[in-house]
Order: C-alpha cells, then sequence, then structure tokens
C-alpha cells in the first residue's frame, strides 16, 4: 500500500489525494511520502526496542545459581541479583538455555552400596536370553491408600536432566497402610493377588510367620509347582524386606527346591510388577465410586487385579532386558523407568 500512495503521490504531486485513493488518513500518506523524499525507502527504521535487563555476565550468573540450586524458586533468584529484575525475566533466560521447571521426579533412595549391587547384578544379567526372563517369577507386595499423596516439588532442569541427582526427589518406605496385597507374575501367566491379613502397628506387621501361612504355602507354593512343571528350572524373585529375607523363610524355600532369583536393594524398577501396581491403583483411584472404607477398598482391589491382561504383564517382562542396559547405562544409578 505505501508503494501505491508514493507511485500516486509522484504521478499527481499530491500526497493528501493518494491517501484518500487508497483510503487512508491524509495526514498519514502525507507523512509517508515525505519519509520516502527524505529517506528514499518505504519500510521504518528498524526499532531498538528495550534495552536488555541482564547483561551477557548477569545471564551466566542466574544459570550458575539454577544449576547449583536446583529447587530455588524463581523469585529468590531474583532477590541475589545485583540488578534488579523480575521473574519472568529469570524464566525468558533460564528458557533460552533450554531450562524450565518441572515437577521432581520421585525414586527410592541409592546409596554408593546400592548402586554397586545394582551394577554386579546387570553384569550378570546381561546375558540372559528372553527365555531366561521366560523362567522366572517377580512378586512383590503393595500397598494401596484410601488416599494418594499427590504434592510436588519444582525443580529448575533441561530435558536431559530428569535423572541427574539433584533434580530427583527420593522417597523412603511408609508404614500408615490401609490395604496391603502381595502379587506375583511370570510371562504368560497371572498370579493369584492376596489380600494379606495382619494386625498392624508397631510390632504388627508382615513377618515372617504371616508370610509363610498367608503367601508362601497356600498360595506360591501351587502356582510355582504349576509353573515349573510347564516349564521347568522356575526361579523365584522377592526383594529384601525382613520377612522375606530372614533364616526362617530361607529355609523353607531350601526345603521346597524353589530357587531364589536375585534382586538388588531399592531397585523397584527392576522389578517388571511394579507398573503393574501403577496399573492398578490408577484403576481404584478412577472408580467411578471410589471405595470409602477399608472392605470396599479389598473388593475393588481384586476387581483391578482381575481386569489387568496378560498381555500387558507380558510388554513388562519383555523389556527386561532394556531394564539391565539402563543399569548398566548409569553406572548403577537412576533408570528411566
Amino acid at each position: 500500500m505505501r508503494n501505491q500512495i508514493i507511485g500516486y503521490a509522484q504521478a499527481s504531486g499530491n500526497a493528501a489525494a493518494a491517501g484518500r485513493n487508497e483510503n487512508v488518513n491524509e495526514r498519514t500518506a502525507q507523512c509517508i511520502y515525505k519519509h520516502f523524499l527524505e529517506t528514499g525507502e518505504t519500510s521504518n527504521k528498524p526499532r531498538l526496542g528495550p534495552s536488555e535487563k541482564l547483561s551477557d555476565y548477569g545471564r551466566r550468573q542466574v544459570i550458575r545459581k539454577v544449576i547449583k540450586h536446583r529447587r530455588m524458586p524463581l523469585t529468590e533468584i531474583t532477590n541475589q541479583l545485583a540488578t534488579r529484575v523480575s521473574p519472568s525475566t529469570i524464566r525468558h533466560v533460564i528458557a533460552a538455555q533450554g531450562f524450565h521447571q518441572r515437577v521432581a521426579r520421585k525414586v527410592p533412595y541409592l546409596s554408593p552400596a546400592h548402586k554397586r549391587k545394582r551394577l554386579n547384578w546387570a553384569r550378570i544379567h546381561q546375558s540372559f536370553r528372553p527365555s531366561d526372563w521366560r523362567c522366572t517369577m517377580f512378586s512383590d507386595e503393595c500397598y494401596v491408600y484410601l488416599g494418594d499423596d499427590r504434592s510436588r516439588i519444582y525443580v529448575t532442569r533441561r530435558p536431559d536432566e530428569e535423572l541427574l541427582e539433584e533434580c530427583l526427589v527420593p522417597t523412603f518406605k511408609q508404614s500408615t497402610v490401609h490395604v496391603m496385597v502381595w502379587g506375583c507374575i511370570a510371562e504368560d501367566w497371572k498370579g493369584p493377588l492376596v489380600v494379606l491379613e495382619y494386625p498392624g502397628g508397631k510390632g504388627g506387621g508382615m513377618n515372617s510367620t504371616c508370610y509363610r501361612e498367608q503367601v508362601l504355602e497356600p498360595v506360591l507354593l501351587p502356582f510355582y509347582y504349576l509353573l515349573n512343571q510347564e516349564r521347568g528350572n522356575m526361579t523365584f524373585q522377592q526383594d529384601g524386606a525382613p520377612s522375606h529375607g530372614s533364616k526362617v523363610t530361607k529355609r523353607w524355600f531350601a526345603q521346597h527346591g524353589i530357587p531364589l532369583f536375585p534382586h538388588p536393594p531399592s531397585s523397584p524398577d527392576l522389578n517388571p510388577i511394579k507398573p503393574i501396581w501403577h496399573l492398578l491403583k490408577s484403576t481404584v483411584r478412577h472408580l467411578p465410586h471410589p471405595p470409602t472404607t477399608v472392605d470396599g477398598l479389598r473388593v475393588a482391589v481384586l476387581r483391578a487385579w482381575e481386569g489387568i491382561s496378560v498381555v500387558v504383564i507380558n510388554h513388562q517382562i519383555g523389556k527386561m532386558d532394556r531394564h539391565v542396559k539402563a543399569v548398566l547405562a548409569a553406572r548403577g544409578g537412576h533408570t528411566g523407568f
């Protein structure tokens, strides 16, 4: 349009008439023509825009602070800078370097000893074939709460720093539960789910006697013998809970000829039944009418277990070789599973 105004003004010698011809304010058309006569250009000069509030040094200082203090709120970072800037400015500075505030991922605490044991476990099992995982039975207990803790902790990180130590929130075992269940899986098989009965409270948790009387003898033994008869050389995996590692429990396994599959401590990512628990809890949590009593929760959990297909179980067990490789790559540290 500017070129048309200028062309008409040059031909007629009247910038105001050019504006009326193009349906533009007369004064605006005169300014456009005057600017063309003075500069020979139709476009405006580029504007400088607002001045940068932070120097290059200031921006580097911000990046150093967010890397050193991953959990520090952006408002607190602004208070520690010599130049007064807003949290929005800080957010733009760190975003330019790929940093964004994200919810910190919760993971089990791993000590250096835990990492060494995980790494040794992965080195031993890196040569496992699908047929070897097929002959492994995985088990675990799970606490199902009537309410979940939905709290979040934000950290500042890049997309590839999800598993960085300072970007993680360790989780520890809790004792206040409403329902405790035990389950086991194997490739092409979904074992029975047991809602455990125990007094609870101090000294009333799951001990070796409860484990043997409620799980091992009535449930595991017939299920193991059935699978072992079909496949042979079956091994049984359990974690390092006190009731699992007691002398009485170990003696029971030895007496019944059930070999144990090793499991490193604080390693739920190395048990394919863990994602099954997440699915079960999600199913219970999203019920149209969630249970409000322990008895109702018990019924809901059993129904949720019945709805889990063997296809889902096979998918999780089929990824075990990837779990092993991930532990090796992390040198025994946290994985993305």
